[in-house]
C-alpha cells in the first residue's frame, strides 16, 4: 500500500517521532517561501506542512497507516496536491480527514492554521527569522472574580471556563487587570496547544479597601476609649495586633500599621495598614438621666 507521506517528508514508514520531526524541520527551514524563492516551493511547502500534521498526531497517522494513499483516490499525495488546482487544498483535506469524501480521518481540519492554510506543526518560525503573522491563536481568553482575601494573602481558587474546572494557585499580592497563564489549557491544533489566559478582578471586601500595597480597615472604637484612651485589639488579615488609642481620638481618625499590607510581588516588600476608628456612640435611652444632663451642659 503507497503510503506518500513519508516520501514527502523523507523518512521510512517506521520512523519515530523525533526522526519525523527533525526531518520537517529542515524540510520547512529549505522550502519556506520566504527563504526559497524558487517555483514551486510554496507548494512543495504546503504540503510538507500537511504531511507533518497527520504524522505528528499519533491517531491521524495510525488511521493514515491503515488507509494509505486510498485516502486521496489511490494517488500519491505529491500527485494529489498537485491535481487540485486553484480549488482550495484544506478544504478538499477537511473533507477527507472528517470522513466527508469516505476517508477516515478524524476531524482534521487544517482551515486558518498557518501559511496559506497549514500548521507550522509546532516549529518555531520566529526562532529561523520567518513571517509568523498566520500562526494560529490557541489561547483563550478568560476574566475570573476571586475574593479580596486571596488576592492579598494567595491561594486557591477554582474557576470554570468553558465547562472545565480548574483549581488554580493564586500569588500573593495579585491584583485587579493582572493575568493568570495556565500553560497548555487553550485550544488544541493538531500537536500544538494554547494557554489559558485569566484576567483577575478582585472582588470588593466590606471592611477593607486598597490602594497600591496600602489596605485600609475600619475598625469600631467605643466612644469611652475615643475620648480618655485605651487598648483595642484588632484581627488583621495577618494576625491579632493591640492598639493603643490616645484619648480625644476623633471619628475616622486613622493609625499606621507599619508592613501589614498586601505584598509586592515584584520587591517582596509589605505595604502599610491603616485602621480608620469608627465611633460607636452609645443609645442615649440607655444613659442616666444626670449623666445625659451633664452631657448636654458640657457637649
Amino acid at each position: 500500500m503507497s503510503k506518500s507521506l513519508y516520501d514527502t517528508l523523507e523518512v521510512s514508514q517506521n520512523a519515530s517521532s523525533e526522526e519525523i520531526k527533525k526531518s520537517y524541520r529542515r524540510l520547512a527551514r529549505k522550502y519556506h517561501p520566504d527563504i526559497n524563492k524558487e517555483a514551486g516551493a510554496e507548494e512543495k511547502f504546503k504540503e510538507i506542512n500537511a504531511a507533518y500534521e497527520i504524522l505528528s498526531d499519533t491517531n491521524k497517522r495510525k488511521q493514515y497507516d491503515q488507509f494509505g494513499d486510498s485516502m486521496f483516490g489511490g494517488q500519491n499525495f505529491h500527485d494529489f496536491a498537485r491535481g487540485q488546482g486553484n480549488v482550495n487544498l484544506d478544504d478538499i483535506l477537511s473533507q477527507i480527514f472528517s470522513g466527508g469524501l469516505g476517508g477516515g480521518f478524524g476531524g482534521a481540519n487544517f482551515r486558518n492554521t498557518g501559511f496559506n492554510g497549514f500548521s507550522s506543526g509546532g516549529f518555531d518560525f520566529g526562532n529561523a527569522g520567518f513571517n509568523t503573522q498566520n500562526q494560529p491563536n490557541l489561547d483563550i481568553n478568560a476574566q475570573i472574580t476571586i475574593p479580596f482575601i486571596t488576592a492579598v494573602l494567595g491561594g486557591k481558587h477554582s474557576v470554570k471556563v468553558q465547562n472545565q474546572s480548574y483549581d488554580i494557585k493564586i500569588p500573593v499580592g495579585i491584583k485587579n487587570g493582572e493575568t493568570i497563564r495556565l500553560k497548555g489549557k487553550g485550544k488544541t491544533m493538531g500537536t500544538q496547544n494554547g494557554d489559558l489566559l485569566l484576567k483577575v478582578s478582585v472582588a470588593p471586601h466590606p471592611q477593607y479597601s486598597q490602594e497600591g500595597d496600602d489596605l485600609t480597615k475600619k475598625f469600631d472604637l467605643p466612644l469611652k476609649t475615643a475620648l480618655f484612651g485605651g487598648k483595642v485589639e484588632i484581627e488583621t488579615l495577618q494576625k491579632t495586633i493591640t492598639l493603643k488609642v490616645p484619648k480625644n481620638t476623633k471619628n475616622s481618625q486613622r493609625f499606621r500599621v507599619k508592613g501589614l499590607g498586601a505584598m509586592n510581588r515584584k520587591t517582596k516588600n509589605y505595604g502599610d495598614l491603616y485602621l480608620e476608628a469608627n465611633i460607636i456612640l452609645p443609645d442615649c435611652d440607655s444613659i442616666p438621666n444626670e449623666l445625659k444632663i451633664a452631657l448636654e451642659k458640657y457637649l
